[in-house]
């Protein structure tokens, strides 16, 4: 009985090393419909440092085992995972409408691929995270990025954090 509870465990885990990843993975149910009434965030990018490139949402449960974890994980496990990509405007402030499963706390990561090579570079593109905690070198607790989505639009406002200087990381001027 303990060896079934042990392999039916173990079975999404060992199942998601071998599908695909695919920058696709969460994108159908993150995008907001017309006129949508929610559950989900409109997600304010502030502090850019220019209007290049892309921008890459990413929405995960707000749990230290979850946060950042690996997209097919996630979802083969039956957890959230929610991604948005769109090109940067070039003439206002990007707000981006990422649907949610619900009411809840979620953990939320922007990238801002400067010259959208799908490839995160610490030395070029920009990172910000739900709750704007303080960055050092190192990934932000789930604690600490946490936000609460209510039953409608929930509104939230990153601010983007850059490279300054040899070894500082944090949002530009």
């Amino acid at each position: 009985m303990i060896r079934q509870v042990l392999v039916a465990a173990a079975l999404p885990l060992m199942t998601a090393a071998f599908i695909p990843s695919s920058p696709d993975l969460g994108k159908a149910e993150a995008q907001c419909r017309p006129g949508e009434s929610g559950p989900a965030l409109m997600v304010e990018v502030a502090g850019m440092k220019d209007h290049t490139g892309s921008l890459k949402v990413e929405v995960y449960p707000a749990a230290e085992g979850d946060f950042l974890a690996d997209d097919n994980v996630l979802i083969m496990a039956g957890k959230t995972f929610r991604r948005s990509e769109v090109a940067v405007p070039a003439d206002r402030p990007p707000h981006l409408c990422v649907r949610v499963p619900g009411p809840g706390r979620y953990a939320v990561m922007v990238l801002h691929d400067r010259d959208s090579n799908h490839r995160f570079n610490w030395q070029h593109d920009g990172v910000g995270f739900s709750a704007n905690p303080k960055l050092g070198w190192s990934k932000p607790k789930a604690a600490s990025v946490g936000v609460t989505a209510g039953a409608g639009i929930t509104p939230l406002r990153i601010v983007m954090n850059y490279r300054n200087g040899v070894f500082s990381i944090g949002p530009i001027g």
